[in-house]
């Protein structure tokens, strides 16, 4: 059996939007590059970051080893007092053991906030007040290392290094009383240890994706190609069901139409003249039964022959779009909701049928579903540009929430969602917008090829 024509021209459409293998690979290839970018990016800042810890437990034990050494060697109760000498033998030590190209300040300080001693004599007497942390590391005994506030007018002199990690730690003079010892360390030390340690990662990171990915693209290559011949079966069968489809729906309406409605039609018209003679016979009761049958008789048909036009659409190459569209709305018309059709004049296309299913779809959630008033149908050429033909149907029925239809789709109702996916096999797409009590209306759109 042959796949329709509308059905080879989805195919077609969906094919050319299908990826080749080459693309395929050269979208693994460029989706591999960016992944190692985001290796990279990541791992710098991974690195920096680990670097960053580690340079903080580092300082901390610098601190506390240089602060014992301060605490033994030449820290003496005088220095309490401002004295000169114990001034000048600390000084001796820390210009000896302390300062150097990573430690830039020293300062040690007193519990009221007075700095004892600095490598800065400018600082020596001043008085600043203790932060939480400062207070808590003397009250405890414990160490702290933190980002420097270059703000703070104590550290007015290390403002021009720009960024310093400090760490103090406590020590005691020989009389037993508790003083802050503090280093500020260049933060450019930190940041050099990460870059050291990123350059020595990065060969061997950068290196196994390299391998990697090379021999990933033989297997890239071999997946793409499988995955596009499932991709034209899946077409090749979804062309074939939906052309099943139309057959079976064909033949059930041929068949009623031809059997139950035409029977129908005849047992109606052949009860009129039946009553009239019992009317003129005196039997009025007998022929106000047969017309009431009559008319039931003759309502059935409407109903089957609009149950017709939804099993089957009309031949719309020999109707048209707008006279099956107006076939499919009279219905809602004959129980009192009101409707207006607008399209757009045109040669029959193979468009229409898919505009035509969206129409049915939508219509008949409308009249079962919405609880609506008034139904607008417009269908729209070439507009906008590079839009081949598109098609609303709008209601102002009582809407829904979006979580509302993906919980009416988990319990079966389906039929948008179907309907979705025959739109997007056409190359279009499908939109759906509503809120509760502002109505619902569907879009949909094949573009120009």
């Amino acid at each position: 059996m042959r796949a329709p024509r509308l059905s080879r021209l989805r195919l077609a459409r969906r094919a050319d939007r299908t990826p080749g293998p080459a693309e395929a690979v050269t979208r693994f290839m460029l989706g591999s590059v960016l992944a190692i970018a985001v290796v990279v990016v990541g791992g710098f800042f991974a690195v920096g970051s680990i670097a960053i810890d580690e340079a903080r437990h580092d300082s901390a034990e610098r601190v506390k080893a240089l602060g014992h050494l301060v605490e033994a060697a030449a820290l003496s109760d005088g220095l309490l007092e401002g004295d000169e000498e114990a001034r000048a033998e600390l000084d001796d030590l820390v210009a000896a053991t302390v300062i150097s190209d990573s430690v830039l300040r020293v300062k040690i300080w007193s519990v009221d906030g007075t700095i004892l001693y600095s490598d800065q004599p400018e600082l020596i007497g001043s008085q600043f007040t203790l932060g939480a942390d400062e207070i808590e590391a003397l009250e405890e005994g414990h160490t702290e290392v933190e980002l420097s506030d270059l703000s703070k007018p104590e550290n007015r002199f290390e403002r021009p290094a720009n960024r310093l990690i400090e760490a103090y730690t406590p020590i005691r003079t020989p009389n037993g009383t508790p003083v802050l010892f503090e280093i500020y360390q260049r933060f450019s030390s930190v940041s050099a240890d990460g870059d050291r340690l990123l350059t020595a990662l990065a060969p061997t990171l950068l290196g196994g994706l390299a391998v990697l990915i090379v021999l990933q693209v033989p297997l890239a290559w071999s997946l793409a190609r499988r995955l596009q011949r499932g991709a034209e079966e899946r077409e090749a069968l979804l062309g074939y069901a939906v052309e099943a489809s139309d057959l079976e729906r064909r033949r059930i309406a041929a068949d009623l139409h031809d059997g139950v409605v035409q029977d129908l039609a005849g047992l109606a018209f052949g009860l009129a003249p039946v009553a009239k003679n019992a009317q003129g016979a005196g039997r009025a009761e007998d022929a106000a039964v047969l017309r009431a049958t009559s008319s039931r008789l003759q309502q059935s048909v409407r109903d089957l022959r609009a149950l017709l036009v939804e099993i089957h659409p009309p031949n719309l190459a020999s109707t048209g779009l707008e006279a099956a569209l107006g076939d499919l709305l009279s219905p809602l018309e004959a129980d009192g909701i009101t409707t207006t059709l607008n399209v757009e004049d045109g040669p029959p296309s193979v468009d229409d049928e898919l505009l035509y299913r969206v129409a049915r779809e939508s219509v008949r959630n409308a009249a079962a579903h919405a609880a609506a008033t008034a139904v607008w149908v417009t269908v729209t050429r070439n507009v906008p540009p590079g839009v081949r033909a598109a098609i609303t149907i709008r209601d102002d029925g009582r809407g829904f929430v979006p979580e509302r239809r993906d919980e009416a789709e988990r319990d079966g109702h389906v039929g948008l969602a179907l309907l979705a996916g025959l739109v997007e096999h056409a190359g279009g797409a499908l939109t759906v917008t509503s809120q509760p009590g502002a109505g619902t209306t569907v879009h949909a759109e094949v573009p120009a090829p």
